[in-house]
């Protein structure tokens, strides 16, 4: 498919991979429709911080994917859905799991009811590799078991059955994209990466995280946009689920001393008990088997390896580090 030219709806287009998809398909030529979350403030998310003259080549469309109605309305006189919009906080899915279920799962359901109903030529939608829950074996390829070691990944695992059962049912053109732990300019200070950095950039001396000794493959923020162009411009994906993910695992400790020296400064880390997941909730190690994206697709990861990573880790401080974009952080608390 060429993108070029066609409409396509942009679910949870305010945050943070959502707001960096939008500009690269207004980059393709796309007419773009921004669904962005409701508030009385009318404030766009992170789609605020962009250029007028980008967002005045945007539809912008306020509401809830929990509204069959309004998304129905939304999905009308489009080609292409991708469907980004979800709860993914870990934390706070120990806090409110009912929110995830109608969020993730009854959401998802009303994005594809709506695209049925209107012949949409192709939805991708969203998944997560906290569905794999830890590895029993890596890399993680797509037959790996689907485990819901948190009520955001069980919700996850529900909504990516809910799209699989579309297409398995109705012959719907759907397509899954299983990203795995992307980082960048503009993630939530929920997220690892942001909380390391942020606090080293508010000065403090004694940063507070979780758990150092996991393992993840973080991606940078360009390829899973550009895993999510691939899918959509690939007539192969149809009915299948892809991982996307550098194929390179490193701890979490591991970063957090590459961010510190990178920013060049002395720090000490701190374990902090509410930063914790519980034990049997914790995911150890993921990495990603990234084969079948490749071969479906024409996506190959550019910021790949150590060198890659760094690379990733330099972009993401230098952003963080603006003063007009630190200002959006409230680095003292916890965020869940």
């Amino acid at each position: 498919m060429n993108l070029k030219g066609k409409t396509v709806l942009v679910t949870g287009s305010d945050g943070f991979i959502g707001s960096h998809l939008v500009e690269a398909l207004c980059e393709r030529g796309c007419q773009v429709k921004a669904f962005v979350y409701y508030n009385s403030f009318n404030q766009w998310g992170w789609l605020d911080t962009l250029p007028k003259s980008l967002l005045n080549q945007i539809e912008i469309i306020t509401g809830d994917v929990r509204d069959p109605f309004l998304v129905n309305q939304a999905v009308q006189s489009c080609d292409v859905i991708m469907h980004l919009a979800a709860l993914i906080a870990i934390p706070y899915s120990y806090a409110a799991p009912q929110h995830y279920i109608e969020t993730n799962i009854n959401g998802t359901l009303n994005i594809l009811q709506a695209a049925r109903v209107h012949n949409i030529e192709k939805i991708i939608h969203t998944s997560t590799s906290e569905v794999y829950g830890t590895a029993q074996y890596v890399p993680i390829d797509e037959q790996h078991p689907l485990q819901g070691q948190s009520p955001y990944s069980a919700s996850k695992i529900g909504a990516d059955q809910i799209a699989w059962s579309f297409y398995s049912s109705f012959d719907m053109p759907v397509a899954i994209m299983r990203p795995f732990n992307t980082f960048g300019p503009r993630q939530s200070a929920r997220a690892f990466i942001p909380t390391v950095i942020s606090q080293i950039a508010n000065k403090q001396t004694q940063i507070k995280l979780g758990a150092l000794h996991p393992t993840r493959d973080f991606n940078f923020v360009n390829d899973t946009v550009n895993g999510f162009i691939a899918m959509a411009e690939s007539d192969k994906v149809i009915g299948e689920v892809v991982n996307f993910g550098s194929g390179m695992d490193i701890a979490v400790g591991e970063v957090a001393k590459m961010i510190a020296e990178t920013m060049q400064t002395h720090v000490e880390f701190q374990t902090d008990s509410q930063r914790l997941r519980p034990k049997n909730s914790e995911v150890g190690c993921l990495l990603a088997a990234n084969d079948k994206a490749k071969q479906l697709t024409k996506w190959q990861p550019q910021y790949h390896g150590i060198a890659g990573l760094q690379k990733g880790l330099q972009e993401t401080i230098q952003w963080f580090t603006d003063i007009n974009n630190l200002k959006h952080y409230k680095t003292d608390i916890y965020n869940l």
